[in-house]
């Protein structure tokens, strides 16, 4: 039986779209062995949001060549698409493919097989207006399960690279989110969390559809307890969408809204579609209709030209509106973008005292947050045993509102939904007690605040 090892670098995305090519290679009746093994094939998926990714892509795949000189090194993802020739490169590498026609990889390897010639399958990702389909019915390795429901982003952020990595905006057909949906449904999976490379966007260029539309109909599939969006921008939170949400029983209260900077003068630097104004507003709209909802976001720290206060709004904007936690940046320069060619780069240190900065801001709210839910009984799902404590009985999982939470639990629970008490509330964890399984109940709302 031929032997496949998988590396992926990166977003969800990535990990999801690794996933959809160990199918292909399942079908194929190829065995999935360790990175670290000695393989028959070695499939990267590479990053390149940075100049750091492309670098950790490139070791990655020199270590594969050094493992097994004589295996087949296909190299695929974001990295690929935008540098391929790169990529080719490098000795040893045999098969590159971008971000799309993924499917044709194994006939790639067979041709390789016979012929013993590079093949370069990387296309023009500016000319690809169909989603490509790629179908993972299980994960091998998680209790979330990802669905992805578009590809693509056509907002151009300075910033930013992914636009010519991936191609612009392209939704997935609605039968095939729900096709798929079912699938993960009837695979035992509670949770679904909506995925792309610019989620809010789906729709966009559908006739007819939307990601309201979309958000609706997945309320119906039977079995599906919750759903949440990965990522969606605050200009895709239409009043149409915030309704949705409003009357859906499955929709968790967490949403991941990416703020970037939270200076009106950034932002257009930026080519943000959005003014703090407005961002405010979709904030204190979504409070209302969720009470206690988790707000996360990402902040890129040390824009070019990024002031003092310039960065002291940002600051405050976040300290004023209790975000729930962040995820925060210091800026990058990404070759090939227009930010990278900007005058006044900030300075490492200043760049670095802002980030700390922020990480502190960022511990103290999800404190704040986290202590509202002190004694409160919520809706989680175990995911997994207790790393650092493995003989404790401790499992970890997430709340519907993005807490992380310790629970005694057993292995039989990993993946249900069970409803659990905080008794002691923290960050980065909540310790919890277990209360009951919600296995055969109707689905409620976990209890607010």
């Amino acid at each position: 039986m031929p032997t496949v090892a998988f590396h992926t670098l990166g977003c969800k995305v990535n990990h999801y779209e690794t996933e959809a090519i160990w199918q292909l290679f399942q079908k194929e009746g190829y065995e999935k062995v360790d990175y670290e093994a000695t393989s028959d094939v070695y499939v990267i998926n590479t990053c390149t949001v940075t100049n750091t990714g492309d670098k950790k892509s490139r070791q990655v795949i020199r270590r594969a060549i050094r493992k097994n000189p004589d295996a087949v090194i296909c190299v695929t993802g974001c990295y690929a698409q935008t540098s391929p020739a790169e990529i080719m490169a490098i000795p040893g590498v045999d098969i590159v493919v971008g971000t799309q026609d993924r499917v044709k990889m194994l006939e790639y390897i067979e041709e390789f097989k016979t012929k013993r010639e590079p093949i370069n399958g990387v296309g023009n990702i500016m000319k690809s207006r169909v989603y490509e389909e790629l179908d993972v019915p299980a994960f091998t390795d998680r209790t979330r399960a990802s669905l992805k429901i578009q590809e693509g982003c056509n907002n151009f952020c300075t910033f930013c690279i992914i636009p010519w990595a991936r191609g612009l905006m392209r939704s997935r057909d609605p039968q095939e989110v729900i096709k798929q949906a079912k699938q993960l449904v009837h695979a035992g999976y509670k949770e679904i969390v909506l995925t792309g490379i610019h989620t809010g966007g789906y729709g966009e260029d559908l006739k007819d559809y939307s990601l309201a539309r979309l958000l609706e109909d997945l309320e119906h599939v039977d079995g599906l307890k919750r759903i949440r969006i990965s990522s969606i921008e605050a200009s895709q939170l239409t009043d149409e969408v915030i309704n949705v949400i409003d009357r859906s029983e499955k929709v968790v209260r967490h949403l991941h809204i990416p703020l970037q900077s939270g200076s009106d003068t950034v932002l257009k630097r930026m080519r943000r579609k959005y003014t703090m104004e407005f961002f405010a507003e979709r904030l204190e709209r979504l409070k209302e209709i969720m009470p206690g909802l988790a707000v996360t976001s990402d902040v890129i720290v040390g824009f070019p030209g990024e002031t003092e206060a310039e960065f002291e709004e940002t600051y405050q904007f976040i300290a004023k509106h209790q975000f729930s936690e962040l995820h925060v940046f210091p800026y990058s320069k990404r070759t090939g973008t227009p930010a990278a060619r900007m005058n006044e780069q900030v300075d490492e240190d200043v760049k670095n005292a802002r980030v700390h900065r922020l990480i502190e801001l960022s511990n103290q709210l999800a404190k704040a947050y986290a202590s509202n839910f002190d004694g409160e009984v919520l809706e989680m799902i175990p995911e997994e045993k207790d790393k650092d404590q493995p003989d404790s009985g401790m499992y970890i999982g997430y709340t519907d509102n993005y807490l992380k939470v310790k629970i005694p639990a057993t292995e039989e629970m990993i993946g249900k939904l069970v409803k659990v008490k905080i008794t002691q509330a923290g960050y980065p964890y909540n310790q919890g007690e277990f209360v009951r399984i919600l296995e055969d109940e109707p689905v409620k709302q976990a209890v607010t605040i």
